[in-house]
């Protein structure tokens, strides 16, 4: 039984963004795409625009200092731009529920999805599923990836191997003694 069409897919999309925002609006549409989107956007003045500040808004939940807070910005995010869920088929998907309006612009469609998506993945994977990558918190570490935490255990801390390996290198350094 899949219940949860909106959470995974969703909250990859939002970290794909702000991992790497696209240049400009159609960047945003192929990246939309690329994650299984198949609606049609309506066009809006400043799309670009609007949807960095979806994004920032939704990096406030990721940087959120604890689960309480994190539940706040989400909540005011999905009541800002959800509707009541509908039920709607379109681009042979099947039947399907969407939590926003029709016609509605790219951002505003956009911050729906990632509300309404970040608030499942957290709900049913877990509150601490969203963070920071763990080597950014070594002082001089320039890492500041979001790490959406889909592993089955529950511990991913890394935004890649990479970042992985360099702090496991710094871990290993601390325990021997060795300078960097």
């Amino acid at each position: 039984m899949h219940l949860n069409p909106y959470g995974e897919y969703a909250v990859l999309l939002a970290q794909s963004l702000a991992n790497d925002f696209p240049l400009d609006r159609d960047g945003i549409l192929q990246r939309t795409r690329d994650f299984g989107m198949t609606m049609e956007f309506a066009m809006g003045a400043d799309d670009h625009v609007l949807v960095r500040g979806v994004i920032d808004d939704w990096l406030a939940v990721v940087d959120a200092p604890d689960h309480q807070a994190r539940a706040v910005l989400l909540n005011a995010q999905m009541a800002a731009e959800t509707a009541y869920p509908r039920l709607t088929e379109h681009d042979d998907e099947g039947w399907h529920l969407h939590y926003r309006d029709e016609s509605q612009t790219l951002a505003h469609v956009l911050r729906a999805v990632f509300s309404v998506g970040t608030a499942l993945h957290l709900t049913t994977r877990g509150m601490h599923r969203l963070a920071r990558c763990a080597a950014g918190q070594a002082p001089g570490d320039p890492c500041t990836a979001v790490v959406v935490d889909v592993t089955r255990n529950g511990r991913q801390q890394y935004c890649s191997v990479r970042c992985n390996n360099r702090a496991a290198v710094r871990r290993h350094r601390v325990r021997t003694g060795q300078s960097g």
